[in-house]
């Protein structure tokens, strides 16, 4: 018998999208702290509701293009919806976050890409077997928002064609 039902199993993984979400704006200091706190809250509600249905820990990339949250000059309506909530309006939100986002919260892992051609970038990751608090959330770009105290690696990236 399974433990918990589908909502349970999606908990780390909208913790890590929330959390960066929130991180994108609060590195921007334009929103509070109390603001940020209903912000996420607000948010964690939306995804865990949306995603209800559309959970499939078993086939983890089903249902991953309706799980996606997309900011491509046009603004995500669980964004909007959750920020509306802190008193956020739709040209605030596209000052504070990047005008081309693609976040990624599919069972086990939640990745995102900012820009139409920037790398792929993992928030979260966990096996199916590994119990599921254990994961952790300071990954890839995430470390260098929170401000990193070691020198950042660089990378050489070519495009064949």
């Amino acid at each position: 018998q399974r433990r918990g039902g589908p909502r349970a199993d999606m908990v780390p993984e909208i913790a890590a999208a929330v959390g960066f979400l929130s991180s994108l704006l609060r590195t921007r200091g334009c929103v509070s702290e109390q603001q940020l706190q209903v912000f996420s809250g607000a948010l964690r509600e939306a995804l865990a509701e949306h995603y209800k249905h559309h959970w499939f820990p078993d086939k983890p990339f089903k249902g991953s293009g309706y799980r996606c949250i997309r900011i491509n000059h046009k603004m995500d309506p669980i964004i909007s919806k959750a920020a509306s909530q802190i008193g956020l309006s739709l040209p605030q939100l596209y000052q504070l976050l990047p005008s081309e986002l693609t976040l990624w919260v599919d069972p086990y892992e939640v990745s995102y890409r900012i820009g139409e051609d920037g790398s792929i970038c993992v928030l979260y990751e966990a096996t199916a077997t590994k119990p599921v608090s254990s994961y952790g959330m300071l990954t890839c770009k995430n470390q260098m928002m929170l401000g990193r105290t070691s020198p950042s690696k660089n990378y050489i990236m070519t495009v064949s064609s």
